[in-house]
């Protein structure tokens, strides 16, 4: 425990034991993905593992236990870990996280939320913010260099998280057309 400008607040680790006993297991995997987070971690995969294991039978700790077994520290996004989690326990994957990819000539093209890179897939969850006009040109810019790099892209949107079967569908024939 420590104090926060005047508060007594708890290590981000014990922040996530103490809340594996009251969210579902999905949302305590976008928790330790935040707390691994490759951009800003707050701790690392062996401390939250560490703290799993000196709970033992604490309240929740089964779910703290699911939960760093999926936890994955590329992930940049509550969405982008509800995308993976659906998209895995359906079959799919394992999936690169925030992929870098790069021409022939080794010039960064883009990052991709979700990529099967031996078969050029990428699964892009597209937020709200994507509607920005500028934001929109961007993305289509964007989405026209990894196709032009033989990438196929899948945008996921909201609705498709809510209801995932045609995305199950899509992804899976996208699959079968790449051999």
């Amino acid at each position: 425990m420590r104090v926060l400008r005047g508060i007594r607040v708890t290590s981000p680790v014990r922040t996530f034991i103490d809340l594996a006993a009251f969210l579902p297991p999905n949302a305590l995997v976008a928790v330790a993905d935040r707390i691994v987070s490759r951009r800003t971690p707050l701790a690392t995969e062996a401390a939250v593992r560490q703290a799993i294991d000196r709970s033992d039978g604490m309240r929740g700790i089964k779910n703290a236990r699911i939960a760093a077994e999926q936890m994955d520290a590329g992930s940049e996004s509550p969405k982008e870990t509800e995308l993976r989690l659906i998209l895995c326990s359906a079959g799919f994957g394992p999936f690169e996280t925030n992929h870098a990819v790069y021409d022939a000539q080794s010039r960064f093209v883009a990052r991709v939320d979700l990529a099967l890179r031996s078969i050029r897939i990428a699964v892009e969850y597209e937020g709200d913010h994507h509607r920005d006009r500028e934001q929109w040109r961007r993305d289509i810019a964007r989405r026209r260099r990894l196709e032009a790099e033989g990438w196929h892209y899948l945008p996921v949107t909201q609705a498709d998280l809510s209801d995932p079967r045609q995305l199950l569908r899509d992804l899976s024939a996208a699959i079968a057309a790449r051999g």
